[in-house]
């Protein structure tokens, strides 16, 4: 992989005669919307080269980078960690959150979704590094209220199928247009308090930034997402 940057780095990056690797590091909901589009846009201008999706916390962010053991990541940070000096980064786009129930959960009957029966109810969330309290718990936590959290899993697709099969609801992040189609047979209705906005962003190391290889792949997903959904 050395060896392939090296030469790519020497001059201008030739998409169409390539057969060089990216990994992007990236949860299973944000590797649900990018892969699919990503693959197709390089199977019409970089139809020998590769894509490996590697799983991605928020901890993870930075020593994937430095370490090299991905060229891009690409997810929500936050303030509870801090950004490394050598992370650079572009907004992508900005995903709502909604609660998420089955269609025929009985909340999903109410014309407007209480805080009180929104608190109560058995929640389940994503928290990819396990035992970690989700996001939204800790907003709540600043606004001194507490939910029902019953469960945490580590990948959404888990989420989704539990909530389908359950009267589990969740908090989940919905990005209009772009989201695959995995919520089918689920109900998304308001959340009662809504969180600050999150916005995916694309992340690399700075030493990248002289690659041709890396500012080609940068520019590509960045039109892909940037430009036509801005944050």
């Amino acid at each position: 992989m050395q060896t392939i940057r090296g030469t790519l780095e020497e001059g201008r990056f030739d998409a169409l005669h390539s057969s060089a690797s990216v990994s992007i590091a990236m949860s299973d909901y944000v590797a649900s919307i990018v892969v699919p589009r990503l693959t197709r846009r390089l199977s019409a201008c970089a139809p020998s080269m590769r894509v490996h999706a590697i799983p991605n916390t928020l901890v993870d962010f930075g020593r994937v980078l430095a370490d090299n053991h991905a060229d891009f990541t690409i997810g929500a940070y936050t303030d509870e960690v801090q950004r490394p000096a050598f992370l650079k980064s572009r907004a992508l786009w900005s995903p709502d959150f909604v609660c998420v129930m089955r269609a025929s959960h009985p909340l999903g009957a109410l014309k407007k979704l209480s805080l009180k029966k929104f608190l109560s109810a058995c929640h389940i969330d994503v928290s990819l590094v396990g035992k970690t309290l989700p996001s939204y718990d800790l907003f709540l936590r600043s606004r001194g209220l507490q939910r029902n959290l019953v469960v945490t899993v580590n990948h959404y697709a888990a989420a989704y199928d539990a909530i389908r099969q359950s009267d589990l609801i969740a908090v989940l992040p919905w990005s209009k247009g772009l989201d695959a189609p995995r919520t089918a047979g689920l109900l998304r209705v308001p959340v009662p308090l809504q969180a600050p906005p999150r916005v995916v962003e694309l992340f690399w190391h700075q030493r990248h930034e002289t690659s041709a290889f890396h500012e080609w792949m940068k520019t590509l997903l960045l039109d892909l997402f940037h430009s036509k959904h801005p944050p």
